[in-house]
């Protein structure tokens, strides 16, 4: 279905999973079958920041910033890194349509913030904050100093609009060349940080005794968070800039005091 989907479709945007290669081999299927009927295809597919997480388990913070200026740096992560088994295919299938398609690879940061229109929110706060209401303490990975850059969906929202205007209109060579787009609004934070505020906020309306944040017990905790991969989604430096977005005219207009009260 997917295939023949994207086969009578002259647009994709992959927004599900960043790591189901069935899905994306099916869109890239569709996309070779349009290129031998001559039918040129824009294609965006949704990774995720955690494709350059240092693994670090929140033990420091990372001094090491990417940029989708600097292809080459994201070229050289291991082919284990996180989402990059599903980015290479997409990187392969670009060399090898050439003229006959453009692909781009979306990199958004942790995303945060609720849209009104579907009323959905993230994933990793509300867990942490689900997992502090049951078990009473905010929690974090190791020391919880490692370091992300973030998004509001909104922002995010019109990041692939920017994107797919100036897809329509630049040669694929732009995206055969370098591919990433990374999406970040120019602030940061710490899990560390993220722990206490959902402290400080389940104290203060008397949902929680005690405040201060905890680390994690990797045995006893990470079952109920996000199992064996709790220390690389909640634990890993995933410090990134949005050159080429902010090139193309995008800009942000969330700020995170406009909903960080997300508990």
């Amino acid at each position: 279905m997917v295939r023949g989907k994207t086969y009578s479709s002259q647009i994709v945007i992959h927004t599900a999973s960043a790591d189901h290669l069935p899905s994306v081999e099916a869109v890239l299927s569709g996309i070779r079958q349009r290129a031998a009927a001559n039918m040129s295809t824009i294609f965006i597919h949704t990774s995720g920041s955690n494709v350059v997480g240092d693994n670090s388990n929140g033990a420091l913070e990372s001094s090491k910033i990417y940029t989708d200026k600097t292809p080459e740096d994201i070229n050289a992560l291991p082919d284990s890194a996180f989402h990059r088994k599903i980015d290479l295919a997409i990187i392969n299938a670009s060399k090898e349509l050439g003229e006959k398609a453009k692909l781009a690879i979306m990199i958004p940061t942790e995303i945060y913030g609720v849209n009104k229109s579907h009323k959905r929110q993230s994933i990793r706060v509300p867990t942490i904050t689900r997992f502090a209401l049951k078990h009473g303490f905010a929690g974090h990975v190791g020391k919880g100093l490692a370091v992300e850059s973030q998004i509001h969906v909104l922002d995010l929202a019109r990041a692939y609009i920017v994107l797919l205007h100036h897809m329509e209109r630049a040669p694929s060579s732009k995206f055969v060349d370098n591919p990433y787009f990374f999406c970040e609004n120019g602030q940061e934070f710490s899990w560390k940080g993220v722990a206490e505020l959902v402290g400080v906020e389940l104290k203060q309306r008397g949902l929680i005794e005690d405040g201060i944040p905890k680390e994690y017990s990797p045995d006893v905790d990470f079952e109920e968070l996000f199992g064996e991969y709790t220390g690389v989604i909640m634990g890993s430096n995933c410090r990134c800039r949005a050159v080429r977005l902010r090139e193309l005219g995008w800009e942000v207009r969330m700020e995170i005091s406009n909903e960080h009260r997300i508990v």
